[in-house]
């Protein structure tokens, strides 16, 4: 699986096809570097224009810590094929195998550790684009509007793939932890990101 090396096209043709990887989790997982790049077109649209001197040194910062994110989400497309396989040939284990509830345990939750990192990262990358919006040249907000947007999808996706674990696992106490904290993200970052995506329309409107 070298996913990262194929064209827009391929990746589309093979998420496309009934090849299990790559799904959602990796969807996910690109959309959110989408949007991250987005924010950090922003950001390069604005350094360097004397209007937006004041800002120059922040918004370098945060295009550093956006390419830093959108590096680790592109890796998480890789890394969510590679947990989904074991599980895949674990649901193969016969049913009267003494092993297959602890293994099936432990795949489960390898499968739902990728995107429950994928959602904590896009809800990093929204706080970016909270950032870039207020800060970043008025030209491009609607960019950044698009890129909270991605992400907030991201996030969204990664927490049903996530859940699609969860709800098999048989460690009750451990699947409500994670599911809480998928809650958490989304209440925390469902708000910031629709002002960013409001905040992109009025430019575009106005």
């Amino acid at each position: 699986m070298e996913f990262l090396n194929s064209s827009i096209l391929e990746f589309s043709q093979q998420l496309a096809s009934s090849a299990p990887v790559p799904g959602g989790g990796g969807a996910s997982a690109l959309a959110g570097a989408l949007g991250v790049a987005l924010g950090n077109m922003v950001g390069e649209l604005t350094v360097g224009k004397p209007r937006y001197a004041s800002v120059e040194a922040e918004m370098k910062s945060l295009m550093a810590k956006a390419q830093d994110l959108r590096g680790r989400l592109l890796a998480c497309v890789e890394r969510d094929a590679a947990a989904f396989e074991p599980l895949s040939r674990a649901y193969g284990i016969p049913k009267d195998d003494p092993s297959r509830e602890a293994v099936m345990e432990q795949c489960l939750r390898d499968a739902a550790a990728v995107p429950l990192e994928i959602l904590e990262l896009c809800g990093q990358a929204l706080e970016l684009q909270r950032e870039f919006s207020a800060k970043g040249s008025r030209l491009v907000a609607s960019d950044a509007a698009t890129g909270a947007a991605l992400c907030w999808g991201a996030m969204q996706g990664a927490a049903i793939n996530v859940r699609v674990n969860t709800r098999l696992m048989r460690e009750r106490p451990y699947a409500k932890e994670i599911e809480d904290r998928v809650d958490a993200q989304l209440n925390t970052y469902g708000e910031l990101a629709r002002q960013i995506i409001a905040g992109g329309k009025e430019d575009a409107d106005g």
